[in-house]
């Protein structure tokens, strides 16, 4: 079956009246490239459109020893072949594959971010016959990634990261269920205006809550309190309430922004010693955010540091918590301490950094700055 305006047509109706994400037997295995030069192999026009923009990870990664879950190469296979492993993903929705990075995701940064972000606004947002788009990234640092692209990318299309912990290559591997889900979630019609999600062993989290809660088991990212959406059963996405987007984000504009200025992460401990600080300004942060003990604590003398640098250097210093879970309420700061330390409420460490980065990227200054984290606080 040849390509024609009419099946252009016909898939131009079905991204806009959004096809089931159910598994659909294939009615057409044509090839077919849009105006962005993105191409769709096995085109289908009653399917509708996803690209995946894969970066690596482990979901990529090979070993020669079967059950090997550690010591694998990660990034080591191209998004085309793991694709043509797992054939029936073609029956879920038109994919165009393309191969963004192959790295592990320590080697993610905000420059790469930024350059996603710009692919996924104008080869996503700004095309109306494509309905979402999944992101495949390590997971080591998928959250850090889905938390900027949720604060980056706001055109109500669902962008999915999705990865695995076990390599391409071991038995039961969880790589190829885990990106046919996401594909299905970033088909489905209900998975709009929710902000950036991640989608891992049949869950459906936000990408503003999301964490990596092990090291090692496949079950590892949740949302705790704020941010389970959903679930996966037989390839179905449920979700548990109809869309909406979280009081505590804040979208960014990124269509100027060519770099992010550098943020440190200080670890809070017994014994912290003040020179860390006054450290990382030296070598060039912008911005600090400490992950406190409890709910943001830090010790007297270190407290002290901190608003020794505010008042010299300007530099805005956001108190997370290094809990697994909970908030740090702007109530435990009084006197000085109001004036200079900033409460990162709900966010933790990581996504404190990220937010904040980009806050600086946006040129806001302190009181501004204070005002967005104060969205993410309850008291």
């Amino acid at each position: 079956m040849g390509f024609t305006f009419q099946t252009l047509a016909i898939s131009a109706l079905a991204v806009t009246s959004y096809a089931s994400p159910l598994i659909y037997p294939r009615e057409a295995n044509t090839s077919y490239t849009n105006s962005n030069g993105l191409t769709f192999k096995h085109f289908n026009g009653s399917l509708p459109n996803v690209t995946i923009l894969a970066t690596g990870g482990t979901i990529a990664g090979t070993s020669d020893d079967k059950t090997a879950t550690a010591g694998y190469k990660s990034g080591d296979l191209g998004i085309n072949t793991i694709l043509s492993r797992i054939p029936d993903i073609f029956n879920v929705a038109n994919i165009a594959a393309v191969q963004a990075h192959n790295v592990n995701s320590g080697d993610i940064s905000s420059s790469l971010l930024l350059n996603l972000t710009h692919t996924l606004q104008t080869q996503v947002c700004d095309d109306p016959t494509m309905s979402g788009a999944v992101i495949t990234h390590g997971t080591d640092t998928l959250e850090e990634s889905a938390f900027f692209i949720d604060a980056t990318v706001n055109c109500g299309k669902p962008i999915v990261f999705v990865g695995s912990m076990r390599p391409s290559t071991a038995i039961s591997a969880d790589g190829p269920m885990n990106l046919v889900q996401g594909v299905t979630v970033a088909a489905d019609k209900d998975s709009r205006d929710r902000g950036a999600l991640v989608v891992l062993n049949d869950r459906i989290v936000s990408a503003l809550f999301a964490t990596k809660t092990s090291a090692n088991t496949m079950d590892t990212f949740k949302a705790y309190e704020q941010g389970s959406l959903g679930f996966i059963v037989s390839n179905k996405p449920y979700f548990y309430y109809p869309a909406a987007q979280a009081n505590a984000k804040h979208v960014v504009d990124v269509s100027n922004v060519d770099s992010v200025p550098r943020v440190d992460i200080l670890y809070a401990y017994e014994d912290m010693q003040v020179d860390s600080i006054y450290s990382a300004v030296k070598n060039g942060a912008k911005g600090i955010v400490i992950a406190g003990e409890g709910a943001g604590g830090v010790s007297t003398d270190f407290g002290s540091a901190i608003n020794d640098i505010v008042a010299k250097h300007n530099i805005p210093v956001v108190l997370s918590h290094r809990t697994v879970n909970g908030e740090v309420p702007t109530a435990d700061f009084t006197g000085e301490s109001a004036k200079t330390k900033i409460a990162s409420g709900m966010f933790n460490p990581q996504q404190s950094r990220i937010l904040l980065g980009l806050l600086l990227a946006e040129k806001k200054d302190l009181t501004e700055i204070r005002e967005v984290f104060l969205k993410a606080t309850v008291a």
